[in-house]
């Protein structure tokens, strides 16, 4: 069976990396796939680049920047093929990539509607920087092994809670099903949002080990940044509020209350005033929040044990995160300076 490919690409301000990104693609696709790269309203001259060294590629330019979610959501109107791959503009796909996944596409079971395929990081592509998605018990949503040597993957495909939409491939019928992302979370979390929906109707993730893109790690708005952690810490309530079933809220919210009380208290002392804004952005948004639970709950096909709880992980104690996230940081902090931006 011929598995042909919808890739995209969403820009923004990116025209050095997606230079790069788009020679490793070509090197990997064959003439049957399709690339569609999205410009979120760029002002450098990605658009222009794009439009004298790649007049084949679906260019589609959208006048204001929609986001990850947005410039995504632009886009699937215009895949023709089945099965969808969406990278970064940061990402660097390997030859064989597309087609490990291609061959996993045509084995998978037909519930099957995403296959996440290994980010490492390009400073240090020995390392996994996302494996899919996981969660833990107090509502976080984090990448699978991250900092995790590449050597101690699996070799085969496994089942995962979902995939990074850096790095995954998606199947059209789902994405008929559920939705795609949802555009007002414009950044952040919006496949774990993905990957929860999915789950609740039925839907399953597998990761394929040996499909790996080297991705640089929060290229576009910066680890760490006011911005993203602003973000990060609305979209984390927007997740739970709109997926997470009534019988895990009940089973798990003094673990979700406390990792917040926890967070907020950190943000305070660090300055970190845009991550607290973006949690308490919820109460401006609740009655929208409600309705759109209020959906996705009455579609839910699927038990709430049998499709979420057994993917929620115990969280670690306070001092074990810190130490989780030092590792991280060090190890992104092993990354060349670069004045390349996204």
């Amino acid at each position: 069976m011929s598995i042909a490919l919808s890739v995209i690409i969403v820009n923004w301000n990116g025209r050095a990396l997606l230079e790069r990104c788009l020679v490793d693609l070509r090197g990997a696709t064959r003439a049957t796939d399709q690339i569609i790269v999205v410009d979120n309203g760029s002002h450098d001259d990605s658009v222009t680049w794009m439009r004298t060294h790649h007049p084949d590629i679906t260019l589609i330019t959208l006048p204001t920047n929609l986001g990850f979610a947005g410039g995504n959501n632009a886009a699937l109107a215009h895949c023709q093929h089945e099965w969808i791959l969406l990278i970064n503009n940061d990402a660097f796909v390997a030859a064989d990539a597309l087609d490990i996944l291609k061959d996993a596409a045509a084995q998978v079971a037909s519930n099957v509607g995403a296959i996440s395929a290994t980010l490492l990081f390009e400073h240090a592509p020995a390392y996994v920087a996302s494996a899919g998605i996981m969660m833990r018990q107090d509502g976080v949503a984090l990448d699978r092994d991250m900092a995790t040597p590449v050597a101690h993957l699996p070799t085969q495909p496994y089942p995962v809670m979902g995939a990074s939409g850096g790095a995954v491939l998606l199947r059209r019928a789902m994405l008929d099903d559920i939705g795609f992302f949802a555009a007002d979370f414009f950044n952040y979390l919006e496949d774990v949002d993905l990957a929860l929906r999915a789950l609740l109707r039925g839907w399953h993730t597998i990761h394929c080990p040996g499909a790996h893109i080297r991705h640089i790690y929060s290229a576009t708005s910066g680890q760490g940044s006011p911005f993203k952690q602003r973000l990060l810490g609305r979209n984390r309530w927007r997740t739970l509020i709109r997926c997470l079933p009534t019988t895990l809220w009940w089973r798990h919210w003094h673990r979700i209350i406390a990792y917040d009380v926890i967070a907020c208290v950190g943000l305070a002392l660090t300055g970190g005033w845009s991550g607290i804004a973006g949690r308490f952005s919820l109460f401006r948004d609740w009655r929208l929040l409600h309705e759109q639970r209020r959906h996705i709950q009455h579609r839910r096909i699927a038990t709430a044990d049998d499709t979420i709880a057994r993917w929620l992980v115990p969280a670690p104690w306070p001092w074990q995160s810190y130490a989780q996230i030092a590792r991280l940081n060090a190890l992104i902090h092993q990354r060349p300076s670069t004045r390349e931006s996204a």
